[in-house]
């Protein structure tokens, strides 16, 4: 396969997945304009965003795995992309946090980020995010030079700390958050593992000083 047909497939590929990553929000979207969210519309959405934010991480946290396991390199090339939408996904769940469920009442937002756990790690994570989307292009790759690495390694504490809040969130039922808090766990463990394997010295050769040499 040549250069262009190899850049024809790359680009397809990531408009196609592109596309895929635009379906919740137009599920989301046609729920809204037919009515069909429920008792609690305001809960559904924010459970919906949440949800798909999360998903997002975890699919980001999934990628290098696949790539290791399976020797694929198309994965990394969606990576930012997957990213993005995982903080698409965030920034309309604080949206609708902050806009239908407190109207835009500033004040209360404020109290609630201070007072109660759940929102202030969900926060923090929004917030951690910030700069991992602004950094996301080849620019500030280049800027920043290794940098950008060490900084873009705050997905794995989002992600954590995404789980942490959904976790809190719940009250009763807290099957779904264990589920993500077992992949996410599972997802580090396996980089953890292939970093501490990248630290461990080679093995010596042994070496038998008593055999007689030739010379002997």
């Amino acid at each position: 396969m040549g250069r262009v047909d190899k850049l024809m497939t790359l680009r397809t590929l990531k408009i196609s997945v592109f596309v895929l990553c635009l379906v919740p929000l137009s599920i989301l979207l046609w729920d809204i304009y037919t009515a069909n969210l429920g008792a609690n519309p305001v809960e559904a959405l924010l459970h919906r965003t949440g949800s798909w934010t999360l998903r997002f991480l975890v699919i980001v946290l999934a990628v290098t795995p696949i790539k290791r396991v399976s020797g694929w390199t198309w994965p990394l090339r969606l990576r930012r992309m997957l990213g993005l939408f995982a903080f698409f996904y965030a920034c309309l769940h604080f949206l609708v946090y902050t806009l239908l469920d407190l109207q835009l009442d500033w004040s209360h937002v404020g109290a609630d980020i201070v007072k109660r756990p759940y929102i202030t790690v969900g926060f923090t994570a929004l917030v951690l995010l910030l700069p991992l989307a602004v950094t996301s292009t080849n620019k500030m790759m280049r800027r920043l030079g290794r940098r950008w690495k060490k900084l873009h390694r705050l997905v794995y504490l989002i992600a954590v700390l995404g789980v942490v809040h959904f976790y809190w969130l719940v009250k009763a039922d807290v099957r779904e958050p264990l589920i993500y808090a077992g992949i996410v766990s599972a997802l580090l463990g396996f980089r953890l593992l292939h970093y501490l394997r990248g630290r461990a010295p080679a093995p010596r050769l042994a070496t038998n000083k008593s055999l007689p040499t030739d010379g002997g």
